[in-house]
């Protein structure tokens, strides 16, 4: 078995500090993929806070989006709701949990 051979010292700091650069050169205004492959913007997902949901998750109703689990209703007009590209709903929430408020909701064409 040959001896691995050592770096000098400031080249293996260079090599870690260039690999720090490339993690931090990653745009901040990235979301990530839906399932279908398009991207949730940043503001409504950091990374991990949005989902498709089933279509039995979201209902209509006359005073707007009601998400079922949390029973928020999140209005016609609210600036947080969002067209869904493939026509999918789509549920972005503080930390991605089940229970906590929406931060954005993408939805398909309203059905009426």
């Amino acid at each position: 078995m040959r001896p691995r051979k050592r770096l000098p010292r400031a080249r293996c700091a260079s090599t870690a500090a260039a690999g720090v650069l490339l993690l931090l050169g990653r745009s901040p205004v990235l979301g990530h993929e839906a399932p279908q492959g398009w991207t949730y913007p940043f503001a409504c997902c950091s990374g991990y806070d949005c989902r498709e949901v089933p279509k039995k998750e979201v209902s209509e109703r006359p005073q707007g989006y009601v998400i079922e689990r949390t029973g928020e209703v999140v209005g016609y007009g609210d600036p947080r709701i969002h067209d869904s590209p493939d026509g999918e709903y789509h549920w972005c929430s503080v930390a991605g949990a089940d229970d906590t408020r929406t931060i954005c909701l993408f939805v398909p064409p309203r059905s009426y």
